[in-house]
Order: structure tokens, then C-alpha cells, then sequence
């Protein structure tokens, strides 16, 4: 069974009482240990696909199947269980909490959840991303980067079945950025975590196992490699 199953999935709003079709019936299944790469133009329907896989939103018509469970079935509580055990997220402005130290952002979601062990988990992420040693500092004595690979280990600590990833590498550097999506790739192929990254770049997009070309909403190609 696909991690992720959207079967012909339109979304629809309402601006200034005008329809707007941000996606128009769009089908895709994702595997397991799949690396997916959402590209096309601003408004193509890439960050909506995003919230929909993420069970942050819901489809007008269709359905959208995250772990073989309907989202559009689930009440507050089950939506949040769900994102909560299943989804990882990582943006492009990082959303660390400035005012806790890298080990309480990296352990906040287990927190959240109520579960044990936390710091442990915390130093073992920080570990797989390279960042051993930084734990009790701040991200504002972080570079870039860092910041990054916190926001990672982050979505990585309650071991997700999915990561979904917005822009991961829009404020970094070319150098830095390629770190973080070898980080991707790898974590992909290591944890068998089927991710998906929206993206305007062509460099990070040929890293990805599949390509799925999006325009006004559609889409108009998938390849897998």
C-alpha cells in the first residue's frame, strides 16, 4: 500500500467570491523510501499538494489517503494523531523557537506528545544529522545550515512514514543547500521515509528518485528514474 494515495484530488478557493482551482484532479501514489520532487511555477498548486499530503488541508472532491486512512474521515483529534505519529515537516524559514535551545526544539514534538526518553531520541537525531555537540545552544547561534539540519532532526524525532518538505533549501546557500539535500536523499533511501519536496530548483529536483511536473493545478508529467 502507497504512504500517500491522492485519487483524482481537486481543491477549490474562494477569492474575492471568485473560484480559484488549485488543483484539478490529480492522482499520484507514493511509495516508502520514495524521494518525490514537486516542480513547476509559482501557483502551480505545489504548496496546496503539500498541505493536502500533510493532512493540513482537504480536497473539495477526492480523496486523499495518508497511510491508508481517509483524512477527510478523521476529526481534530484523529488529524492530529495522525500528523502527529505519521507526518514530518520541514520549511524554508526553518520555524525553530528562538527562545528554546536546539535539544528542547529538536524534542518538542515527543514532548508534545507525551512520550518518554525524549533527550535521548533528541541527541540520537541530532547524531544523524551531524550536529553532535550543539545541543545547548541556541539557533540564533546557529548558521543556516544548522538550522536546517536542526529542523530535520526535528521532523525526524517521532520517526515519520512521511517527510514533507517546503522549499528546504530557499535560504541557503548552493553549497549548504547541496549538504541538506544529500541529507534528504539519504535519509530517504536509509530510514525508508518516503519524502516530498516542493521546489522551484532544477538542481535539487535531479536528486530526487521521482519528478512530478506540476502546471495550473494538473499534472502534466511524472518521472521516475
Amino acid at each position: 500500500m502507497p504512504i500517500l494515495s491522492l485519487q483524482d484530488v481537486s481543491k477549490d478557493y474562494l477569492t474575492d467570491g471568485q473560484p480559484v482551482h488549485a488543483l484539478s484532479g490529480v492522482s499520484l501514489n507514493v511509495e516508502r523510501g520514495e524521494f518525490v520532487a514537486l516542480v513547476g511555477r509559482s501557483g502551480c498548486g505545489k504548496s496546496t499538494l503539500l498541505n493536502l499530503a500533510g493532512a493540513m488541508d482537504f480536497p473539495t472532491s477526492g480523496k486523499v489517503l495518508l497511510d491508508g486512512i481517509s483524512t477527510s474521515s478523521l476529526n481534530d483529534g484523529g488529524l492530529t494523531h495522525l500528523r502527529r505519529e505519521r507526518v514530518g515537516f520541514i520549511f524554508q524559514s526553518f520555524q525553530l523557537l528562538h527562545t528554546l535551545t536546539v535539544f528542547e526544539n529538536v524534542e518538542l514534538p515527543l514532548l508534545l506528545a507525551g512520550k518518554p526518553g525524549v533527550r535521548e531520541a533528541a541527541r540520537e537525531r541530532l547524531k544523524w544529522v551531524e550536529l553532535e555537540g550543539v545541543g545547548d545552544r541556541f539557533p540564533h547561534q546557529l548558521s543556516g545550515g544548522q538550522m536546517q539540519r536542526v529542523a530535520i532532526a526535528r521532523a525526524l524525532i517521532h520517526s515519520p512514514s512521511i517527510l514533507l518538505a517546503d522549499e528546504p533549501t530557499g535560504n541557503l546557500d548552493t553549497t549548504i543547500g547541496n549538504v541538506i539535500l544529500e541529507l534528504l536523499r539519504r535519509l530517504t533511501r536509509e530510514q525508508n521515509t518516503a519524502t516530498i519536496m516542493a521546489t522551484h530548483s532544477p538542481e535539487a529536483a535531479s536528486l530526487a528518485s521521482t519528478v512530478v511536473r506540476l502546471r495550473d493545478g494538473k499534472i502534466e508529467e511524472i518521472i521516475r528514474r
